[in-house]
């Protein structure tokens, strides 16, 4: 099970512009937020990403009535600059023999589009995102749910992600742990120490 911002896909590049053009839509005297601000803010969720960027710029407005604006901006610019990050498509090549899933804190349908798009949808049985299901991560009703449509026990399971949120998933769903230091959450995710550590997810090969 993966991960998808930060382990699969580079998507910061985008998820700015659309965190930008919003900014430009609800308050044009704000001043645009650089590239590093937004990686900063990913990996919980739509939501979460418009409330930090609210907040870092002074902004009243509620994240709830400004959320709608921003995922009409993301979907607009969703493929402009994000790709597979380097080494992704010969693991999950590598890796077709095995039962793979997505669980992201990005909008199910958005998480879909994205690999979709990138061509290597097909590679997963399930791709599940926010909205999806009732819970997200770190809560580990979904992997719980991943693991009962796959039917394997947790002991057969691995979760694979960049960032704090990853590993206290898979901790509390008593899954083993795979943690990839090139995404968006470096320093947090090795100070939850995962099982196993990785610059390159085809090191994952020889793991599993």
């Amino acid at each position: 099970m993966f991960d998808l911002d930060g382990t699969l896909v580079d998507s910061a590049r985008d998820l700015a512009t659309a965190v930008n053009a919003t900014l430009a839509r609800v308050a044009p005297e704000a001043p645009p937020l650089p590239l590093s601000t937004v990686r900063a803010f990913v990996g919980d969720g739509a939501g979460v990403l418009v409330a930090r960027t609210l907040t870092r710029v002074g902004l009243s407005l509620s994240a709830e009535e400004v959320l709608p604006i921003f995922l009409e901006r993301y979907a607009a610019c969703l493929l402009e600059s994000t790709v597979l990050y380097p080494g992704v498509r010969e693991a999950l090549d590598a890796l077709r023999p095995r039962l793979l899933a997505v669980l992201s804190n990005k909008p199910g349908n958005m998480s879909r589009a994205i690999l979709a798009g990138l061509g290597v949808a097909e590679r997963f049985f399930r791709i599940y995102g926010g909205g999806d299901l009732p819970t997200r991560k770190p809560d580990p009703g979904g992997l719980n749910r991943l693991l009962a449509d796959a039917g394997v026990t947790r002991e057969e399971a691995v979760l694979v992600g960049d960032s704090a949120v990853d590993v206290r998933t898979g901790r509390a769903a008593g899954v083993r742990t795979v943690g990839v230091t090139y995404g968006l959450d470096s320093d947090g995710l090795r100070r939850e120490e995962p099982d196993h550590l990785l610059s390159d997810l085809r090191d994952l090969i020889p793991l599993v």
